[in-house]
């Protein structure tokens, strides 16, 4: 047989410079993203190899592509020597694009016959050349096979490798590497981004007022703004349009990003580049769990949740059942009868597995946000879900917020702020799943959680919902509307807005007692709010007979040391005092404060209101060497336990200031009132009873040092709001019509003065009888002003029965008794009045 010979073709001259593969052209309205290209040369200064991984929580689509190709096309631009493009989402590929360029540079040893020695050979080629290259490694996904194929050191300046890829491995920053993570557009350059591109095609007719809302609603993300742009162009839709289809639950993905709106050649729906990696995941240990663990994620907030929620018994259950293991087990592994139950380490495994993949972020640092995704690729994988499988997911999402509430919301208000948002989003999107059977308990503790933190606004809204939605789904006599109804009028009681509070206090206590029983916790808790909303609308005589049997109930029913015995005992107390029955309301609270700081401890909310309501209380009882230093402790430890803005924060360092002024330490007084009433009305509303206070005290305290000009129009001002928000007969309204008559009097407003005096007399004889201390301190306050009008009769009438009513109820020795038995011999004696006599301001009483 003839010995065959094989000879090389001689090879031609290489023309260079060398370009292999194909580089992506730019997308319209290309973005330069600064910021992000000065990360990559500050990287590239200082590394051979720069990677470009997924900064995004979640998915692709974060112009990472584009990126690497606007580097290439300026290398090529550059008169770069060679600048080889490779997609490497497969190490075949990687393989391939190498023995090509191998084959265009002529590198030593390559010849065509072989792909890896091929490859091999322009690795050694580019390890020893002076010639400028630029490598682009785009896509980069299987990380376990490519070390090899890692492109060598350049031996001169110009030789530069640059990755994409969404994976997260330390594999990547082996070996000299530099990572850079790629986020979104930042909001502005979204914004330019839609702008440049219906620029382009002279469309910007599209772009109105909704834009900004487009953009935030797609997440800044690259990917998904240029298929909603060219669906937009395509259809001629504006922004407005396009956000009401987007933000329509019955939309999806695929409609409004559709494969015909790939106008820059991404070449993949939006959908699936986002959870393009997924399949992947889920061959990976611990296998069979990625897909369930992104189904939970999916219903989560995109902006972070607990990693501790991946230990959760309900979390590990449901990855247990839905765990898609390999259906033809090993032949030695013997027949289970049930997959084997996914641990919480495998669970936050599987968790970390979607991070590699760059599906989602896992950052312990992140503290209770460290979970994260991107808004769209949860929508995807909320798409992707088989509808039958949504309830569990639902309901395995909403048993394991629920258990990671601590007991009290003060212990971790930064926990609970994040649950609050999750469970807010896994409302949004479960919609009536989770009141199936019955409301689920975490949508109730979200709403508690808002009373909790004094965020009454958005508690209000949260349980008028849960209202309705109670009372459509499971109907007005089922316990959870029942429950939902109590608490949606405290919060309405707390809001300022007792009039609507309590006629549905009133239904709901009544429709308790019948349905449930009058010993049933519900019942009781709904009968206390009642008598809370009461003392709110100064309906004292209805509150106080309430509260004692309210007590009286908890005591049997709960026992003496219930945190709910506790409680209404505290706020008895307080109503005692209020009515001027300090002498009763004193030891009571000196009590149950103790019981509950043994019971509950320092810290607890309940033992922090029974200090501060005993404080309170010393106040009434004019006993201010023990009031000032209790509220001092108590302002302190609500601004360090519930935050300096929390509304029991705001009424401590009203009555703490207000304390001050009364003790002659107006200066102090002043500032510390001026703030907090600036904090009431930008937290709570301008007519927020705690911001009528708060101005009220800052009224008085102008007053007491003079300033007439500042203290009269703002004492006017908290008249006007309270007569229409509380009305004309609310205690409230009739202290600021006293506190303003007495101004009145101080300016020699007589006219003006007696007219308010008269009228707050007669008032509160009526409303609260003719013994309340509130009614003397009318009577007597009438009378002086009649002495200053000169009017001695009808003044020393007056004090006549004032200072025997004092005689009576307080006793001969009572330093108020004293002043007015004073008072009454100066008149008697023709003297002229003096201004110290004047008996009680109106300030602090309630």
């Amino acid at each position: 047989m003839d010995r065959l010979e094989q000879y090389a073709a001689p090879r031609s001259p290489v023309t260079w410079p060398v370009r292999v593969g194909c580089v992506p052209q730019l997308a319209s309205a290309f973005q330069p993203r600064p910021s992000l290209r000065q990360r990559i040369d500050q990287a590239r200064a200082a590394h051979t190899t720069a990677v470009l991984t997924q900064g995004i929580a979640g998915g692709g689509g974060a112009g990472k592509s584009q990126m690497a190709a606007a580097y290439a096309h300026q290398a090529l631009a550059a008169g770069t020597e060679v600048v080889v493009w490779v997609n490497a989402a497969e190490t075949e590929q990687v393989v391939t694009g190498y023995a090509a360029a191998a084959r265009r540079v002529q590198a030593p040893g390559a010849v065509g016959q072989d792909a890896e020695t091929d490859a091999q050979a322009f690795l050694d080629w580019l390890a020893v050349t002076p010639r400028s290259w630029l490598i682009v490694l785009d896509d980069l996904t299987d990380l376990e096979r490519i070390g090899p194929w890692w492109p060598p050191p350049s031996p001169v300046e110009g030789g530069r490798v640059l990755v994409t890829t969404r994976r997260r491995d330390a594999l990547l920053s082996g070996g000299g590497r530099a990572v850079i993570e790629v986020d979104t557009y930042t909001p502005a350059e979204a914004l330019t981004y839609l702008r440049d591109r219906f620029t382009g095609v002279q469309m910007a007719h599209l772009l109105d007022q909704q834009a900004e809302d487009v953009v935030r609603e797609l997440g800044w993300l690259p990917l998904a703004l240029a298929h909603a742009a060219a669906y937009m162009i395509n259809e001629d839709v504006p922004c407005a349009r396009y956000l009401a289809l987007f933000t329509d639950r019955q939309s999806d993905l695929d409609t409004l990003l559709p494969p015909g709106a790939d106008a820059e050649g991404y070449g993949r729906q939006v959908t699936a580049a986002l959870l393009l990696t997924l399949d992947a995941a889920q061959q990976c240990e611990p296998v069979g769990l990625a897909s369930p663990a992104m189904r939970l994620a999916a219903y989560l907030d995109p902006a972070g949740h607990p990693q501790s929620l991946w230990a959760d018994a309900a979390v590990t259950s449901y990855l247990t059942a839905h765990r898609a293991l390999p259906t033809t087990p090993p032949a030695t592994a013997p027949a289970a009868a049930e997959p084997p139950e996914v641990t919480a380490e495998q669970a936050r495994s599987a968790v970390q597995l979607l991070h590699r993949y760059g599906l989602i972020t896992c950052e312990a640092r992140g503290g209770p946000r460290a979970v994260r995704l991107h808004a769209l690729t949860a929508r995807a994988a909320r798409e992707g879900t088989p509808a039958p499988e949504i309830p569990a997911v639902v309901q395995a999402v909403a048993d394991g917020l629920a258990s990671l509430w601590p007991e009290a919301d003060h212990t971790n208000p930064d926990l609970c702020a994040v649950l609050r948002a999750n469970t807010d989003t896994l409302a949004a999107h479960a919609g009536d799943l989770l009141w199936q059977p019955d409301g689920h308990r975490v949508l109730y503790r979200a709403g508690l959680s808002l009373v909790n933190t004094g965020l009454y606004a958005a508690a209000l809204t949260h349980w008028h919902r849960l209202a309705t939605d109670s009372e459509r789904l499971l109907g007005s006599e089922h316990p959870d509307t029942l429950t939902a109804g109590a608490n949606l009028a405290l919060c309405y009681s707390v809001a300022g807005r007792a009039t609507e509070a309590i006629p549905l206090l009133e239904r709901v206590a009544a429709d308790s007692e019948r349905l449930l029983g009058d010993e049933h916790p519900l019942t009781l808790g709904a009968w206390h709010s009642l008598a809370h909303s009461y003392s709110l609308a100064g309906r004292a005589t209805e509150e106080i007979p309430l509260l004692e049997q309210v007590l009286a109930d908890s005591e049997r029913l709960l026992g003496d040391e219930h945190s709910r015995t506790l409680a209404a005992r505290i706020h008895l107390a307080l109503s005692y005092a209020v009515a001027g029955r300090a002498t009763e309301a004193i030891p009571l609270l000196e009590r149950v404060a103790a019981d509950s700081e043994r019971l509950l401890g320092d810290e607890h909310p309940l033992t922090l209101g029974a200090w501060h309501s005993l404080a309170h209380s010393y106040s009434l009882a004019g006993r201010a060497t023990e009031e000032i230093p209790l509220l001092e402790q108590v302002l302190a430890d609500s601004e360090r336990l519930l935050g300096d803005e929390h509304s029991r924060t705001l009424a401590a360092r009203i009555h703490l200031a207000l304390s001050y002024a009364v003790a002659g330490r107006a200066t102090e007084a002043i500032p510390l009132l001026e703030r907090v009433a600036a904090d009431s009305e930008r937290l709570l509303g301008d007519e927020h009873p705690l911001t009528l206070t708060a101005r009220h005290s800052l009224a008085h305290s102008y007053s007491l040092e003079g300033r007439r000009t500042e203290e009269i129009p703002l004492l006017e001002q908290v008249l006007a709001g309270r007569e229409r928000l509380l009305g004309d007969e609310h205690p409230d309204t009739l202290t600021a019509r006293a506190s303003l008559a007495h101004s009145y009097s101080l300016e020699g407003r007589r006219t003006e003065e007696i007219t308010f005096q008269e009228r707050v007399a007669a008032d509160y004889e009526r409303l609260l009888g003719d013994e309340h201390p509130d009614t003397l301190t009318a009577r007597a306050n009438l009378a002086f002003s009649y002495s200053l009008e000169g009017r001695r009769t009808e003044a020393i009438t007056f004090q006549e029965r004032v200072a025997a009513d004092y005689e009576r109820l307080l006793g001969d020795e009572h330093a108020d008794t004293m002043m007015a038995v004073d008072t009454l011999h100066e008149w008697r004696s023709a003297q002229k009045p003096r201004w110290w006599l004047f008996i009680k301001t109106w300030f602090g009483r309630r």
